[in-house]
């Protein structure tokens, strides 16, 4: 991911309050707004939404935000804005998280929280990309029949949180 990708990213996921960039609560921005606030060129912007690896970022017209991935603390976005804004789904297979081992003993007792963010991040498949982090040693297999989970215009899978009692398999990555 390029720097300037990295700036916006950062930007539209986590520092645009203290920043003082104005957002919408389902965290759209304009473009001409980020621009300023990052010094960059359209250009330069246009570059890094379409070599963002993650496909993070998302233009429509003269607007710009993240797809997912916000902070809760010191951003304008909600959870509710930013579920009426994604596809709900309604898996028929497991979704997947992955972690390290060090989590596991506190994800066994109260499941998988967002913490400092809007949602947790799942995964449709045990190899996909979107949704999972790097150094990942761990994956929970997780059964949605009870949660609401969410699409992000980049593939990748939400949900607020996940009880314990929804994680029905925890495989090693190899």
């Amino acid at each position: 991911m390029s720097r300037d990708s990295r700036a916006i990213s950062k930007l539209l996921r986590h520092t645009a309050g203290e920043r003082g960039l104005t957002m919408s609560a389902d965290g759209w921005a304009a473009i001409t707004d980020v621009l300023r606030v990052l010094g960059l060129t359209r250009e330069r912007l246009d570059v890094a939404v379409r070599e963002n690896d993650k496909q993070r970022l998302q233009v429509d017209g003269e607007r710009i935000r993240a797809c997912q991935g916000h902070s809760l603390k010191g951003m304008p976005v909600t959870r509710e804005a930013l579920e009426n804004s994604w596809e709900r789904v309604y898996p028929d297979d497991l979704l997947w998280h992955g972690t390290n081992h060090a989590a596991l003993p506190a994800i066994r007792r109260e499941g998988l929280r967002a913490g400092r963010r809007t949602h947790v991040h799942l995964a449709p498949a045990k190899d996909s990309h979107v949704g999972r982090r790097t150094a990942v040693e761990v994956l929970l297999g997780v059964d949605c029949a009870d949660l609401a989970v969410y699409r992000a215009p980049n593939g990748v899978l939400l949900t607020r949180e996940v009880p314990a009692d929804a994680i029905v398999r925890v495989d090693a990555v190899h």
